[in-house]
């Protein structure tokens, strides 16, 4: 049925009646979240998204609902569209297994474009605010920020090799010998991508057998020597399940860059099934509910957008099909806003740059949300894909502004993911207004925003 609406033309719902709706069912911001939080809390999976990586409130607001999860609802680990590698350098933090004396000292290490998306303000607030909390609990029990992303190849075959060479010295020069397969391309795996689109040779098999061999030797390791490692209380399961993960990450890394460069939409579905194979595992590791912070293109159900129609999937749609049970173990949530300012860059690795947002298309989702009487609103369907009633104005097929780190908003048409609004999230927040973010090392970017009303 959606599939059917995404495909067709829209039912031409006049735009006051749909703000109409919205008005009638939604909620005031600040008046919503705390209900937003509590009607969410019973799910095992919370995705939080953005309709930018550069927006400050959008950061602010899944900061506050994450705290509120994690404080009062139990939940376990926040993890986000970011590098394994350099996010568990977050988690050691954090969790207190480093020696950084603040999370800005750690984000300003992150070196891959583009920085500004874990590397600003808000998050800094975020990030010590969690290290404070984790002080007082046991250290099996800390939270972590975890990355579910695919990008940081070399970083993870190096990670790898260094974690064995104390466990298995033998295996870590198994590993090196197999990484080897890499060294005629350097450090950019980009670089690796456009040489196996010319010599139609790769290394998957090389990541594949690491991997196998990780997990059946260091589970060996781990079995005998569990009695000398609980004796020394020097046993941390983080530590091995973080060895594993980057050797998974070298595997579909591997599989990411070579679909990348035979083109077509695989290479979005590799990432997308390499985010929910690392959701799932910390789901089991941690026993207990996570947080995901995302783009919305990636927590959004694809199946309620155009992008199905493109054969991409996303990990939204595989939460909600294959990692939890049941619709209902899954809360969807969504942002967007009408116009602001975003940090983004004007081509893929450019300086970043404060960039103006236009008042958003004529007819979109957050143009009929900006007509609405919620200046700021939060607004809240039932839970699952294809739940979304036929004659809810809301359920009309509409243009959802999706900005990228890259952005010209001369181009403002291109940014819209056709969309039906309740079908693709449990929940939507619309802020009418919004700022970019405070990036650190970008001039004003070490203006704080205003205080958390959590405390921070």
């Amino acid at each position: 049925m959606t599939g059917q609406r995404i495909a067709g033309t829209d039912r031409s719902s006049d735009p006051d009646r749909v703000a109409a709706a919205i008005t009638d069912r939604g909620t005031a911001l600040r008046d919503g979240l705390e209900d937003l939080v509590d009607g969410i809390a019973d799910a095992d999976v919370v995705l939080l998204g953005e309709a930018s990586h550069g927006t400050s409130e959008y950061y602010r607001l899944r900061a506050e609902i994450s705290a509120r999860l994690l404080a009062d609802h139990g939940f376990e680990f926040v993890a986000v569209e970011g590098d394994w590698t350099d996010c568990f350098d977050v988690t050691e933090y954090v969790t207190g297994r480093s020696d950084a004396d603040s999370a800005r000292n750690v984000l300003e290490s992150f070196e891959r474009w583009p920085t500004w998306m874990w590397a600003n303000r808000e998050v800094v607030e975020f990030l010590d605010w969690l290290a404070d909390r984790n002080a007082d609990r046991e250290r099996g029990e800390r939270v972590g920020f975890y990355g579910l992303d695919v990008y940081s190849l070399y970083e993870s075959m190096a990670a790898v090799i260094d974690y064995l060479e104390d466990l298995d010295p033998e295996l870590a020069a198994r590993a090196r010998d197999a990484y080897h397969c890499f060294e005629p391309y350097g450090e950019d795996a980009r670089e690796y991508a456009q040489s196996i689109r010319l010599v139609p040779e790769d290394c998957e098999d090389e990541v594949l057998e690491v991997l196998r061999s990780l997990r059946e030797d260091v589970a060996e390791q781990r079995t005998d020597a569990a009695g000398q490692s609980a004796e020394d209380g020097d046993d941390d399961p983080l530590s091995d399940f973080a060895a594993e993960q980057n050797a998974l990450v070298a595997k579909n890394a591997e599989s990411y860059y070579r679909e990348m460069a035979r083109g077509g939409s695989e290479s979005w579905n590799v990432r997308d099934r390499h985010m929910s194979e690392s959701l799932e595992r910390l789901l089991e590791f941690h026993d207990g509910p996570g947080i995901v912070w995302a783009h919305n293109t990636h927590v959004g159900d694809a199946r309620a957008t155009t992008m199905r129609d493109r054969g991409k999937l996303n990990l939204g749609q595989l939460a909600r099909e294959e990692i939890c049970a049941d619709d209902s173990d899954v809360a969807c949530v969504g942002f967007g806003s009408h116009r602001g300012s975003v940090i983004a860059g004007d081509e893929w690795g450019a300086s970043m740059e404060r960039i103006r947002v236009p008042e958003a298309k004529t007819g979109s989702l957050e143009a009929v949300f900006h007509r609405s009487d919620l200046e700021d609103a939060i607004v809240r369907f039932d839970r699952g894909y294809g739940t979304a009633d036929d004659e809810d104005p809301l359920a009309d097929p509409r243009g959802h502004r999706a900005i990228g780190v890259v952005y010209d908003p001369e181009y403002e048409g291109g940014n819209y993911v056709r969309t039906v609004l309740p079908d693709r999230y449990d929940a939507f927040v619309h802020v009418d207004q919004t700022e970019s973010l405070h990036p650190l090392g970008l001039e004003g970017g070490e203006t704080p925003p205003e205080t958390y009303p959590w405390g921070l």
